[in-house]
């Protein structure tokens, strides 16, 4: 299987949110109604409708202002702002392809569909409750996922940062913000439902409009993405277009019985979004043999001792010290503009030469 944005597939996501983004008040997956609110809902072990975190911490940022529309224990997501604008981003790039046994995922994280404009302008009504300062950019995301994933011996916990990946091109997060409280409640997300982190990375933390998602014969939604752990994450609807819930799926926020798996009718485990708390995963079924930050950058390369033949490659076709090209890009994710300028090369010259020597 391999999917590619094309023309078609990106004026149909264009028009899809075009309604979305026109209305600041957009209401998604919840409808116009109060849902739980799902702050304190950390676990430190698998339990339905909480998170169970491998961060119990928390003392990031975030939005710096509570909204209206939070009350103690519930909040109103019709009541909440979103972030103005209308950018589109025609690089947006997604691949997705078959390797013996193994799903490659490989995008740069720009979303098929159009987003706000990000930072947070002070004009715009969300500035008053979340000032996000961060810029979308592009980010260059490789994957190796199970093709047909299995049960680990136990669930794992979920990392900040991307816990699965959207057929939109859209990294997926969990449900909590740097706070540790309901990102989706508390953050201001375009009409889409996505924003940037502080490396610019594009993402949800519950389900979008605009994931361009049609239901199956029978009303079971489509595959919209993959976790981490290999196994698919589906849309809003079971079986019979019933609206999943926390009581439908087990403590990871899945379940298992006949799919459409590639196209063949298997009987497997999946997740399913949901419009209430934890949205998304709630812990990992299956075995993550990569994490949102490990084998998912182009320069997360200089990390591995395995890598080192490559960083050479790249080094040398650079014309550069393999020790100031580590030190360039740092940790991953690299920001090239920044790497670039430090070595005195272009940053596409540096992006194309450390994609050309990307681990495969």
């Amino acid at each position: 299987m391999v999917t590619n944005l094309n023309s078609a597939r990106f004026i149909a996501n264009l028009s899809l949110c075009f309604v979305a983004l026109l209305v600041p008040n957009y209401v998604t997956a919840s409808g116009d109604h109060e849902l739980p609110l799902g702050n304190g809902k950390v676990s430190t072990a698998p339990k339905v409708g909480y998170v169970y975190s491998c961060q119990t911490s928390f003392n990031g940022g975030g939005a710096f202002r509570v909204g209206e529309w939070v009350k103690q224990d519930t909040w109103q997501p019709s009541g909440k702002p979103r972030v103005d604008g209308f950018v589109i981003w025609p690089n947006a790039l997604i691949n997705i392809t078959f390797d013996g046994d193994q799903r490659k995922v490989q995008s740069n994280n720009l979303p098929t569909h159009p987003t706000g404009v990000f930072p947070i302008s002070s004009q715009d009504d969300a500035y008053a409750y979340d000032r996000n300062p961060n810029a979308i950019s592009e980010q260059n995301i490789f994957l190796r996922l199970p093709r047909v994933p299995e049960f680990a011996n136990n669930p794992s916990c979920v990392s900040m940062g991307m816990i699965g990946f959207a057929l939109s091109g859209v990294a997926i997060f969990n449900a909590l913000d740097a706070m540790g409280r309901d990102a989706p409640a508390h953050e201001i997300q375009d009409a889409c439902g996505g924003h940037p982190e502080r490396s610019g990375q594009y993402h949800y933390h519950d389900y979008s409009a605009c994931i361009n998602e049609f239901n199956e014969k029978g009303g079971h939604s489509k595959l919209v993405g993959y976790a981490l752990d290999g196994f698919g994450i589906y849309g809003l609807q079971g079986a019979g277009s019933d609206a999943m819930t926390n009581q439908d799926l087990d403590a990871c926020h899945g379940h298992n019985h006949e799919i459409n798996w590639d196209g063949v009718a298997t009987n497997l485990f999946h997740y399913h979004m949901t419009a209430e708390y934890p949205y998304t995963i709630g812990c990992f079924r299956g075995e993550v043999k990569n994490s949102g930050q490990i084998n998912t950058q182009a320069g997360g390369l200089n990390n591995s001792a395995g890598n080192a033949e490559n960083l050479n490659k790249a080094a040398l076709e650079l014309g550069v010290s393999v020790e100031a090209l580590k030190s360039a890009l740092g940790a991953p994710p690299p920001n090239f503009n920044k790497a670039a300028k430090q070595l005195g090369l272009s940053a596409n010259q540096l992006r194309r030469v450390m994609l050309k020597y990307r681990p495969k």
